[in-house]
């Protein structure tokens, strides 16, 4: 499979002022040295809510290969949190539910293809069960069963599969292959793990009396004296929270809080100070926010704490409205979409002006009656930079988006490989070099042919990549 490469840069803003207030916010835009003169299109579009552009993009959040059982489940979440959102804000309209619900029940039948006997889920449907995506499906098919049919038994199988992998500590066994990074190669895997199945019994309404869960949450709490790994402390403290135990979460929250980066009105986490992540960023980010937000009742200080989370959530969204790997994606939808139901309004409206570099003016009215609607215009300069200044009393979601195809020779194109193999009962594959060969025919002969990019990177960490360039032997 290949699709032709497009550069994609967008800037995301997400502003809210109040009745008499008016904010402004400069974005810069400079277009990358290896593009076509000429080439490259600009456009403005504005929503007047931060879902908007994932719900417009539900079947394309991610440009990234799918097909095993965790990328589906990261195509098919996304759509539970988003009904949710509107469902709880009186905004799903028929037409909306029935897009949703297609992809839901699509996905729910694919899922069943990595189902075993047993009621786990593993990544490619063989070999052992997936502790991790076991909970993954069953948090996700448990609030899928308010728009779509969903059966009980699965579900109730899934659910005494995942209850008999607790041990004698209230700990969850690690089993099956886990290809999400945060949940491997350090000492807390078992702690992270516990507590990413744990929080998705509570989220399906699980009491904290429930003998598995009781055990759970004792197995938590032994561990809440070790706060090394940030991630794991983020997601702490958004179980501990769904628990309601808040003395937990209040340790948890202030320690998180020593730790955060703050840049303005902007806050975020990293794992470590030397992180260079976005994926894994906008995940501990992502369950913070949850965190802070999943308490009750919420003061305006909660709020105001969660929107500067959120503003900084936004900026790393990409065109589609999903970001960069699959897990990041949907916690930070889930996280998006219970900010959204919090501070939803039935009331306000806000005008949002764009100045251009040339001096050009856009107007958009966002409203009660358009905040789902796609607002886009075009854009006549390519660089420079653009003013937008919301003025009302009403949200804005703003995005800035610039494509232009690369300048090469020949059309590049985006392989997506997936190299599958049978290991022999026992046996463990080496740790020496991975060697691919693939043939490419060539079709047009072209004079003065440059060099050619091959990139790998780490699906769950975009980040973690390396390229090298490669040029046709017979010229």
């Amino acid at each position: 499979m290949f699709t032709l490469i497009e550069l994609i840069i967008s800037i995301h803003l997400f502003i809210c002022v109040s009745t008499g207030v008016t904010m402004t916010e400069e974005v810069e835009l400079q277009l990358p040295k290896n593009v076509v003169d000429g080439s490259d299109r600009i456009s403005l579009s504005v929503l007047g809510d931060i879902l908007g552009r994932a719900l417009k993009n539900l079947d394309g959040l991610l440009q990234m290969p799918y097909g095993c059982g965790e990328q589906n489940m990261a195509l098919l979440a996304p759509n539970i949190y988003i009904l949710e959102y509107l469902t709880n804000t009186e905004q799903l309209t028929p037409a909306i539910r029935d897009k949703a619900t297609k992809f839901l029940t699509s996905g729910y039948q694919r899922q069943l293809n990595y189902k075993h006997v047993d009621g786990a889920y593993s990544t490619f449907g063989q070999g052992s069960g997936n502790t991790w995506l076991t909970a993954f499906v069953l948090r996700s098919f448990g609030k899928a069963k308010s728009f779509i049919y969903i059966d009980p038994a699965k579900l109730e199988q899934s659910k005494t599969w995942l209850e008999r992998q607790q041990d004698k500590h209230g700990c969850f066994v690690r089993l099956g292959k886990l290809f999400n990074n945060r949940m491997k190669g350090g000492v807390t895997d078992e702690v992270t793990l516990t507590a990413y199945i744990t929080s998705s019994m509570l989220e399906l309404n699980m009491s904290v009396s429930d003998p598995v869960v009781y055990s759970s949450l004792s197995c938590l709490r032994n561990s809440t004296s070790d706060l090394s790994n940030t991630y794991t402390t983020a997601l702490l403290a958004y179980t501990f929270t769904l628990a309601g135990d808040m003395e937990t979460r209040a340790q948890l929250l202030q320690h998180l809080d020593t730790i955060s980066l703050q840049e303005g009105d902007l806050l975020h986490w990293t794992q470590t100070s030397s992180e260079t992540s976005a994926s894994l960023a906008v995940e501990i980010s992502s369950y913070v926010l949850l965190a802070s937000l999943s308490a009750s009742p919420l003061s305006t200080t909660d709020l105001g704490y969660a929107s500067r989370i959120v503003r900084w959530l936004v900026r790393q969204q990409n065109a589609y409205g999903g970001f960069s790997s699959t897990q990041d994606t949907v916690v930070a939808l889930q996280a998006l979409a219970l900010y959204s139901t919090r501070v939803y309004s039935r009331e306000g409206a806000s005008t949002v002006t764009v100045q251009c570099p040339s001096g050009a003016q856009h107007l958009f009215e966002v409203n009660q009656n358009n905040k789902l609607l796609y607002q886009e215009r075009a854009l006549q300069d390519t660089e420079g930079r653009y003013s937008v200044e919301v003025k009302g009393s009403a949200c804005a979601s703003v995005q800035v988006s610039e494509c232009a195809p690369p300048n090469t020779k020949v059309q590049d194109m985006v392989l997506y490989i997936t190299a599958k193999f049978k290991r022999l009962r026992n046996f463990l594959p080496s740790l020496f070099p991975f060697k691919h060969t693939l043939d490419i025919i060539q079709e047009v002969s072209v004079k003065n042919l440059k060099p050619a990019v091959i990139k790998i990177y780490d699906y769950y960490q975009p980040s973690d990549q390396a390229e090298t360039e490669y040029v046709f032997p017979c010229q």
